[in-house]
């Protein structure tokens, strides 16, 4: 039974936007600064495999299409234990970069079934796995270049 989640955050980072843009479309080096995703596997150009954990003791395992990457939006198809997007809307704030994260996704098999009980539970793990992305983004874009 599949279940859709739609997700939003809104964020200042300390860094303008194309610098926070390199950071997001530079996949592969995720792991440095996300600690929830422990892997990453470039599959294209413009594809990569990313196996994720937040709080909750599963591996969620996420196929990237881009899709843009100009700014001020990036997206992302996703694929693979997730079927959406993601997208990042990035504009100057007075401090670096307003960041706006939206994902819509529908989850099927056993995780879709949990759904059903466990939807709030699901939900804050997400937003577990979005604050270490906050932080981890935040530190690694207020670092010297």
């Amino acid at each position: 039974m599949p279940a859709r989640y739609v997700f939003t955050e809104t964020w200042d980072i300390p860094a303008d936007p194309e610098t926070v843009r390199d950071l997001l479309v530079d996949v592969e080096h995720y792991p440095q600064w996300w600690p929830q995703v422990r892997a990453v596997a470039k599959l294209s150009d413009d594809g990569a495999l990313l196996v994720c954990r937040s709080t909750l003791p599963y591996d969620l395992e996420i196929v990237l299409h881009a899709v843009t990457r100009d700014l001020p939006t990036l997206e992302v198809g996703l694929g693979g234990d997730l079927d959406g997007f993601a997208r990042w809307t990035l504009t100057p704030a007075p401090r670096g970069s307003r960041t706006v994260f939206e994902q819509e996704v529908v989850v099927g098999g056993l995780l879709g079934l949990a759904s059903i009980a466990l939807r709030p539970v699901l939900s804050w793990n997400h937003h577990q796995m979005m604050l270490g992305c906050r932080n981890g983004l935040s530190s690694r874009a207020a670092e010297p270049r």
